[in-house]
């Protein structure tokens, strides 16, 4: 695309409101690259106030504010959703209203909001990043009209309904990924992921970066989508995104989430424990046998336990605090890369490696691990290492059928004599076996020479075969 003519930095000032503030002005030519003040338009806080809302201080400010701007309007619906104030990343307070009661009579929108996860895979190879937070992104849809009264929030200074789209709303996020979705759909995966409204653009090159973001600002100006240039950060190597720390070759966690999981205070409550669990299970994937080493503390979970933690309880809670200490870096999956998965049961829990090996060696993708159901608990040691194996390969289907055609993944499985010397009921499993053919094996290997896996082989080729068919399944 090229760099716009420096004549036009001469006309710059022409896109300043008049009342944009100084600071704001200065923030822009700080953050913002000189080559993309063209679009300055799309940071300007006069005119996203035009749309979206920003941080509410007070419950009156926030209604003084919004009754200016049209986005609310007082209401006389004799039903209504209570208010609180929450506190934000930067320090501001955002007003949350109580929805859950319409939400439960709500008709959910199935529009898919991506899994985080599954956002973080796309980057292997890129080495140039641009991060853009957009700025009151739900505020941006109109709720449908003759539908307002629904919205309705009580507070001390009267009863108020929303005309566009607020926080809280159970079709909320579907709604606005649906929009940001069709804006990019063209451009998604290819350089641009995004979640709600935080979008990541990536290239391989400075040059080339340029023309992407240009084409991403370009559409957010003619769609009246804005952002907030405090939030954003262009052309950088390695860029926060979704609480991870995405750059060309690896993914970390947040430095600032490892702080605050060290700073955790030992549980003593259940719903203190709930949450350092679930703040600990998002990161999970970084930690080897994650399920396996907080048995003692999910035992805790259960109504009936008694506080504080007992002493195995306390030891797997600082383990596993160092674990996020010494968590290893996970490498982006390449699908023209040798493949190694690696799987593991014991008596109460699943455990599982996806790893590539590359010139500079054996690196790993992903961990993953999960507790033994009730039944399960009752296997033989043979069929839980048999279930370990078909839970790894569903976990991480997509890596695998994704490589390239002429490599193949070797499973290690650490007791594979036991599987091969023990006592075998191919009527348990079936349809695990049957699943398993769908995927190509490293040859030689241990679960390809299985007689049981060759058996169930056998014994499909047969029955289709008897069908009239001719069976595709070949075990390599």
């Amino acid at each position: 695309m090229g760099l716009p003519p420096s004549s036009y930095y001469d006309s710059l000032e022409e896109l300043w409101d008049e009342e944009e503030e100084p600071e704001e002005i200065e923030t822009l030519m700080k953050v913002v690259p000189s080559v993309y003040h063209q679009y300055f338009n799309s940071f300007s806080k006069v005119k996203a106030e035009k749309l979206p809302p920003h941080p509410a201080y007070t419950l009156r400010a926030y209604i003084s504010e919004n009754l200016e701007k049209g986005f609310i309007l007082p209401s006389s619906s004799s039903t209504g959703a209570p208010v609180l104030f929450v506190k934000k990343k930067d320090g501001g307070l955002r007003l949350c209203v109580d929805y859950h009661k319409l939400n439960a009579v709500t008709r959910n929108n199935k529009y898919p909001v991506p899994p985080m996860n599954q956002l973080l895979t796309v980057f292997n190879g890129f080495s140039v990043f641009s991060k853009i937070d957009l700025c009151g992104a739900y505020n941006l849809l109109r709720i449908k009209e003759g539908e307002e009264h629904l919205t309705c929030f009580r507070t001390k200074y009267g009863s108020y309904e929303y005309l566009v789209m607020p926080f809280g709303l159970t079709n909320a996020p579907a709604s606005f990924q649906n929009l940001v979705n069709d804006i990019f759909y063209d451009l998604l995966d290819i350089y641009v992921v995004v979640y709600l409204d935080d979008i990541m653009v990536f290239s391989k090159s400075e040059e080339e970066h340029f023309t992407h973001v240009y084409t991403v600002l370009s559409r957010l100006r003619a769609n009246n989508l804005f952002s907030k240039a405090s939030k954003c950060l262009f052309h950088v190597s390695s860029v926060e995104y979704l609480y991870y720390v995405v750059s060309s070759e690896v993914l970390k966690i947040d430095q600032e989430k490892v702080q605050q999981i060290l700073n955790w205070p030992p549980p003593r409550k259940l719903k203190a424990l709930q949450s350092f669990l679930g703040f600990a299970n998002f990161y999970c994937h970084f930690i080897k046998n994650y399920s396996k080493n907080i048995c003692s503390l999910t035992s805790f979970l259960k109504k009936d336990s008694c506080f504080p933690l007992n002493e195995e309880a306390l030891r797997q809670f600082h383990q596993l605090k160092e674990a996020f200490t010494i968590s290893p870096i996970l490498s982006h999956f390449d699908p023209y890369l040798p493949t190694i998965l690696e799987i593991d049961a014991s008596d109460y829990a699943l455990g599982a490696v996806l790893s590539q090996t590359s010139d500079s060696g054996k690196h790993p993708i992903a961990f993953d691990s999960r507790k033994l159901l009730l039944a399960e608990l009752n296997y033989e040691i043979h069929d839980k290492e048999l279930l370990g194996i078909v839970w790894a390969l569903k976990r991480w289907r997509a890596f695998l059928l994704s490589l390239f055609p002429l490599l193949k993944f070797s499973p290690i499985i650490p007791h594979f004599n036991i599987l091969c010397h023990q006592r075998f009921s191919l009527a348990l499993k079936p349809a695990w076996l049957n699943f398993s053919l769908n995927f190509t094996f490293q040859s030689p290997t241990a679960l390809a020479s299985w007689p049981p896996f060759q058996m169930h082989c056998h014994v499909r080729t047969t029955f289709t075969k008897r069908g009239g068919k001719i069976s595709s399944a070949r075990i390599q």
